[in-house]
């Protein structure tokens, strides 16, 4: 069973996938699984210039904490390289499909209320 929290950071990564598909990119896949990490989204940039692209995706709906951006910490980032290149070198996804071999690039998108959307391309 999914949490309030956990349905609100579905509905943020289903919104930029959505952004990101209407803007001519290529979902490869969501809630990708890599050894203990999960990748947010998997996708084609059709660029210029091409690349895979493992994006991040952070959503807040205050910013008494600080904004979203500053969540993403050196551990994270860290996970995240790990948790890309291991996907690009098995050359597949979970489910079987080829892997691009494309040149890998880590984004960051940040979801706020009022629908707003930043994206940080290699932000991460």
């Amino acid at each position: 069973m999914r949490t309030d929290a956990q349905r609100a950071g579905d509905a943020a990564e289903a919104r930029v996938a959505d952004h990101l598909a209407g803007l001519g990119w290529r979902i490869l896949g969501t809630h990708i699984r890599v050894g203990r990490a999960e990748l947010d989204l998997v996708a084609v940039d059709p660029g210029p210039p091409k690349a895979l692209a493992i994006v991040e995706v952070r959503w807040r709906r205050r910013r008494d904490f600080g904004l979203p951006e500053e969540t993403v910490d050196g551990r994270k980032r860290a996970r995240l390289h790990r948790a890309g290149y291991a996907l690009r070198e098995t050359g597949a996804l979970p489910g079987g499909d080829p892997v691009p071999g494309l040149p890998l690039r880590f984004d960051l998108v940040v979801v706020e209320p009022g629908d707003r959307l930043r994206h940080y391309r290699h932000g991460i």
